[in-house]
């Protein structure tokens, strides 16, 4: 391996996580490609090399923590790790079935892959991107987002595709607040975002919505922030586009990060504190 700096891009096999893991290596990184599709993975890393980038793919399947916990082990022997892009997400239904679907470990399928898999990765990788400070976290969120119920955070009640979605992304922007504040100092900054409204994407299109904004414009919002120099010490913010934002207010309420990332730790059987 060259000794360019690195960079994982979760679900990067297709979509907006495709362009971003492409547009890295043509800046010089070392991108480890992730996804669930061997084939795809393999293509875009033929497709990177042809333009002369390095990039290696990995394969996880992020309705399964223990294959989230295998891939940080084996990203963990890195000499370094300068970004971690928290893209990999899946839309509000699933193509062919409708109801609540549960992820291999009896999570709410949406809080399990869009939050809770990005959640244990992020924490198993920290010591890893603190050694390699100064580093980035980006987290791709979305502009739609609806408050946690804490008493209903699986939504056994009340289930719908679209509010387990936009929970999910909600639950991002509180991990990146709360993240961000505990991390201050350290080097490593966390920040998300809403990359663009309905970008021409699989997961947009599955939806059956036309699509009003091409990948491109997603792809360098999610850049900005990921190698925009002017951005070094920024941390905590949420985006729209490249927009400085205010997300929910339930994001900015310490009680309920609180009581996320004890949910959090619960559900992925990771120790609140361990690398805080």
């Amino acid at each position: 391996m060259s000794t360019a700096k690195i960079a994982l891009v979760t679900g990067s096999t297709d979509g907006l996580g495709r362009a971003v893991a492409r547009s890295l290596a043509s800046r010089g990184y070392h991108v480890w490609v992730h996804g669930r599709n061997e084939a795809r993975g393999q293509a875009l890393l033929r497709e990177i090399a042809a333009q002369g980038g390095e990039a290696r793919f990995v394969r996880a399947d992020f309705a399964s923590l223990a294959e989230v916990r295998a891939l940080a082990a084996g990203l963990r022997e890195l000499p370094r790790l300068d970004l971690l892009i928290n893209n990999a997400g899946i839309g509000p239904a699933t193509p062919g079935v409708s109801g609540r679907e549960l992820s291999v470990d009896g999570v709410e399928l949406r809080f399990a892959v869009n939050y809770l898999s990005g959640f244990l990765l992020t924490r198993l990788l920290l010591p890893l991107l603190e050694r390699s400070a100064p580093s980035r976290i980006v987290n791709v969120s979305s502009g739609g987002q609806y408050p946690l119920d804490f008493d209903n955070l699986m939504l056994e009640r009340a289930y719908s595709g679209m509010r387990a979605y936009m929970q999910s992304k909600l639950a991002q922007i509180l991990f990146t607040v709360d993240l961000a504040q505990q991390l201050r100092g350290r080097g490593v900054t966390v920040n998300c975002l809403h990359p663009a409204t309905y970008m021409d994407t699989t997961m947009v299109r599955a939806m059956g919505v036309t699509p009003v904004n091409v990948v491109e414009s997603g792809e360098a919002a999610v850049l900005r922030l990921a190698c925009a120099p002017q951005l070094a010490d920024t941390t905590g913010a949420f985006f729209n586009g490249t927009e400085l934002a205010q997300a929910n207010p339930q994001a900015y309420d310490a009680a309920a990060r609180r009581q996320l990332a004890e949910a959090s730790a619960r559900l992925a059987e990771f120790p609140a504190d361990a690398s805080a």
